[in-house]
């Protein structure tokens, strides 16, 4: 049976504990599910202190209780979650083989992304209900065949922030407004805010969002938890054609996962990377790079020895003097240099006015035509729909408008894309504009000072790194005056990956900054 919501939270945690008390199989009652790792759960399971069943029933029962408030989830298939466990805990007590990589893992995929089953895949939208995808994006595929079981979708900014400008971050029709777990009158972020804020709040093992520009490193960085955005090809690109994710369509988005270590992120990392037949033109090249034997090899201590690390000042830093922040990262970059990395100070990218302007750069018209290619064709294949293009989507919304306070923001993007006509002598000058911006930007400054990775504080390199499709991994740093959560950002040219998990492990590891939210919940 799945469970749906619509603005439903409480009717969600009232079904999910009547379903779970008429199981026979009680939870774990010693495992402490707060910050459990992946590590820590799989060492539970071979203790014998935890099965996947119990596992899952911890994580419906904590969504129970805090997404009333949170709006992380949109929707739970809780029967079809608890049967995958039933098939995982009877594979592991045969002993046949060894278990799969992520084996007995919780996840809930960002509401983009298409799973084969009862689960829907709207972004957020309303006239996305009731659609039905034909099959498993490949990172899906890829992920129930390294064992995890798949809970739910997590909310987001409807269309990923791509129905017009000025929509509330982490709102959608379909979930409402998600809060930031820290201080819930601060921004989530967007898009992928249900992600960030369902791992900040233990509310699953492992969360998997989404990004173009910005969708996983801004809200990482205001929920306190780790993300990581591999090179555009590492993992199959959902835009192009037979992709089966709804989601903006342009050429960098990437599939990542949102954790609260830099060690879990990797595990997730190295079980969706590599070729993808039904992608291979984006995933062929860049799966070259994945390094024999995986990434977990480069979780070290001591990854940030012999480093040359470059900090972005200019366009980056704009804390006000005097500042926590300004404070706490003036003591990182001297653990930094303890830790044996070299830092080169005061470094800037030009034109960093004309990356960050979506219109200048030329970015927003890729987005715009590619949207409406890549939507219309998976809107096609789609088993079951009530709308097959975005024509349709545009119609669905005019009949169906919005809550009266948002109304103002209409769906600017959305009829901007459907007058598109592809990829026509625009978007071609736009590709050119943005190459020479990166070769004379973030490759040259890294050139130059021959770097192993840049730095900057939170998401305020993202259109750097997203207009060529460059790796970066965000961790944790601190907690302003207010309580708002910050990180810090490493970034690096395209299949560092390597370098900057070392660095980002290292660092991590060294300061030990993520703290849960203290969250005021109790069992409905």
């Amino acid at each position: 049976m799945r469970k749906d919501r619509n603005h439903g939270n409480a009717a969600v945690a009232t079904f999910i504990l009547l379903l779970l008390a008429g199981r026979s199989g009680a939870t774990a009652a010693a495992f402490e599910l707060e910050e459990a790792t992946i590590d820590s759960i799989h060492r539970a399971f071979a203790a014998g202190e935890l099965t996947s069943r119990s596992l899952v029933e911890l994580y419906l029962r904590r969504i129970a209780s805090l997404d009333p408030a949170l709006h992380a989830v949109i929707e739970l298939d809780p029967d079809g979650a608890l049967a995958a466990t039933d098939r995982a805990d009877a594979a592991a007590r045969s002993g046949s083989s060894s278990p799969p990589q992520l084996h007995g893992i919780p996840v809930l995929l960002k509401d983009n992304i298409a799973a084969a089953g009862p689960l829907n895949a709207t972004a957020g939208s309303l006239a996305m209900v009731g659609s039905s995808p034909a099959r498993d994006a490949g990172v899906v595929e890829r992920l129930r065949n390294a064992g995890v079981m798949l809970l739910g979708t997590a909310s987001l900014s409807e269309w990923c922030n791509f129905r017009g400008p000025g929509i509330p971050a982490g709102w959608s029709p379909r979930g409402g407004q998600g809060k930031n777990p820290y201080v819930p009158s601060a921004t989530p972020c967007s898009s992928s805010s249900g992600s960030a804020i369902a791992a900040a709040a233990n509310m699953a093992a492992v969360t998997i969002g989404t990004e173009t520009d910005g969708s996983i490193m801004c809200p990482s960085s205001y929920n306190s938890v780790v993300g990581i955005k591999p090179t555009v090809g590492l993992t199959h690109q959902p835009c192009r054609r037979h992709h089966h994710i709804t989601k903006d369509g342009h050429s960098w988005i990437q599939l990542m996962p949102i954790t609260r270590t830099v060690s879990d992120a990797v595990h997730v990392l190295e079980a969706i990377v590599g070729y993808d037949a039904r992608d291979a033109e984006a995933t062929r090249k860049a799966s070259q790079y994945i390094p024999e034997g995986g990434y977990r090899q480069s979780l070290k201590i001591d990854g940030l020895r012999g480093k040359r690390l470059g900090i972005l000042r200019k366009d980056f830093f704009r804390f006000p003097l005097g500042s926590v922040q300004e404070k706490v990262f003036s003591e990182h970059f001297d653990i930094i240099s303890k830790m044996g990395a070299n830092l080169v100070d005061n470094l800037d990218i030009p034109s960093m006015n004309v990356i960050n302007d979506a219109v200048q750069s030329g970015e927003r018209a890729l987005m715009l035509a590619e949207f409406k290619l890549s939507l219309n064709s998976y809107l096609s294949e789609l088993a079951k729909s009530h709308v097959r293009s975005l024509s349709d989507i545009i119609d669905f919304n005019n009949k169906h408008p919005i809550e009266e306070s948002l109304a103002e923001f209409g769906q600017d993007y959305l009829i901007q894309s459907d007058a598109t006509n592809g990829i026509g002598r625009t978007e071609e000058r736009a590709i050119a504009r943005l190459n020479k911006l990166c070769k004379r930007g973030l490759e040259k400054v890294m050139q130059d000072n021959l770097l192993d990775a840049i730095v900057a504080p939170g998401a305020s390199a993202h259109s750097l790194l997203a207009i060529g499709g460059y790796p970066a991994i965000t961790v944790p740093a601190g907690y302003a005056s207010n309580g708002v959560p910050f990180a810090i950002c490493f970034g690096g040219l395209k299949v560092s990956e390597p370098k900057l998990i070392e660095i980002a492990y290292s660092f991590e590891q060294a300061t030990k900054v993520r703290k849960p939210p203290s969250l005021q919940h109790s069992i409905i």
